[in-house]
């Protein structure tokens, strides 16, 4: 608690969409299990562990002094998520939650929701990722796999790209994906395909090659994604949809499997993609051990004979 408090007294609050406090990366001892966004103008403070009522008055107290000293009399608006034993519960402790309720990034706008579920449609982890998108998709044709909310698209099209596939199994996130390129005045330039991408290599070959693929997919979902078995069976399919000397963006954000298991599963199933570099996350995710913080590795496709 009191690393947690101490740490507060260095945040400042951005026009932004952003992390403030990352305790999950270990370098906070005693305060490993609480995160603090900032979603303007909302605050979002998650448990991952039970903690009791006083110990989450003590936590708001202390947000909340930090609010006054920097914001005033600004309107405080805070939500508690609490994460424990697969349960996720939302309360809105403060304040109020615009509708709807639109952040900003790097020059672009998301719709975001906090008090539904534990993904609130934008990941924060992942600002530097969209970033170098941005900056690195001119006049491209992208594939963007695992599309969630299509975060990648916007700054895609943002950064100047012909056009940029979005596949997800969930038509739910891709419709929330449709209403963010409209926030953005994108109406062209992106396809959307709510289906399993899986079952669709045929029709994303016919959109292909790709410039840049972008694969971004969640570590442990059933039904849709487990990195320990479906990695691979990705990795043998990309090279076929990218074009010479095309890029590719993977992503790997589960603490239990390091570099090193990303690395080894394009060797073996991806002999044709080298290695350029690993993607830094922003300063505020650093993690006491690497290994177990987001992977974002970028490699490109050897030129074809």
């Amino acid at each position: 608690m009191e690393s947690f408090k101490q740490a507060l007294q260095q945040v400042q609050f951005s026009e932004e969409a952003e992390r403030l406090f990352h305790g999950r990366g270990g370098r906070y001892a005693g305060a490993e299990h609480l995160c603090l966004d900032w979603f303007p103008p909302v605050l979002l403070l998650t448990s991952f562990k039970e903690i009791d009522e006083a110990a989450l008055e003590e936590l708001t107290q202390a947000i909340q002094a930090r609010w006054r000293a920097e914001k005033g009399e600004q309107a405080f608006n805070l939500v508690f998520q609490h994460r424990c034993a697969g349960q996720t519960q939302t309360h809105l402790l403060y304040g109020e939650v615009p509708e709807p309720h639109i952040v900003s990034e790097n020059g672009a706008r998301f719709q975001v929701h906090l008090l539904r579920g534990q993904n609130h449609g934008l990941f924060l982890d992942m600002r530097a990722g969209r970033a170098w998108v941005k900056a690195n998709a001119a006049q491209a044709n992208v594939l963007n796999l695992f599309a969630y909310t299509c975060g990648f698209s916007v700054m895609a099209l943002q950064g100047g790209a012909d056009q940029v596939v979005n596949i997800d199994m969930s038509k739910g996130a891709l419709a929330i994906g449709k209403q963010n390129h409209l926030l953005n005045e994108l109406p062209h330039g992106a396809r959307f395909l709510g289906h399993d991408i899986f079952k669709s290599w045929g029709k994303l070959t016919k959109m292909g090659p790709y410039d840049l693929i972008i694969a971004d997919p969640p570590s442990n979902q059933r039904g849709s994604f487990v990195a320990t078995k479906d990695y691979a069976r990705l990795l043998r399919r990309l090279p076929q949809l990218l074009a010479s000397n095309g890029e590719v963006l993977l992503c790997l954000n589960a603490p239990e499997l390091g570099i090193d298991f990303l690395k080894q599963q394009v060797a073996e199933q991806s002999p044709t993609l080298e290695f350029v570099e690993q993607l830094a996350n922003p300063e505020v995710f650093l993690d006491s051990d690497a290994d177990k913080a987001l992977k974002v590795l970028r490699y490109r496709q050897r030129e074809r004979a």
